[in-house]
């Protein structure tokens, strides 16, 4: 399915507050901040050679990374994959019984097209990802 693991979403509620533990303590690399209007959120992306966090700060109350925080707390959020093809990646996964939250890719951060799966058969919110080409 995968080229390799794109990046690891971490919910927070505030990216200001921890920005500097992922750079000045881990030493990450920080590539920059969007807003991504329809989701409702801000992220910041960090890297690390070919690793890479996104840092996902609400922007709304009705937001899913606010509901999110608001039941679980900040954390882990979802795991991402890169894939070349997300529309064959989905005919794919939805053939195989994979239970869908998005069957159309959306619009994601750096205008990739992203889409995600359920975390109910993994237990973790898998998202898949396609780089603009």
């Amino acid at each position: 399915m995968s080229k390799k693991i794109n990046h690891v979403g971490i919910a927070v509620p505030s990216i200001a507050e921890f920005l500097p533990f992922y750079t000045d303590v881990l030493g990450l690399e920080f590539e920059g901040e969007e807003i991504i209007e329809d989701q409702k959120v801000k992220v910041a992306f960090l890297s690390s050679g070919e690793s890479r966090i996104e840092l996902l700060e609400p922007t709304s109350p009705e937001s899913s990374i606010a509901k999110f925080i608001e039941k679980k707390g900040a954390g882990m959020h979802h795991l991402a994959f890169t894939v070349d093809d997300i529309e064959a990646e989905l005919a794919d996964l939805k053939a195989k019984g994979v239970r869908l939250i998005d069957e159309e890719p959306r619009v994601g951060a750096h205008h990739t097209k992203i889409a995600f799966l359920h975390p109910k058969m993994s237990r973790v919110l898998v998202e898949i990802t396609e780089e603009k080409k």
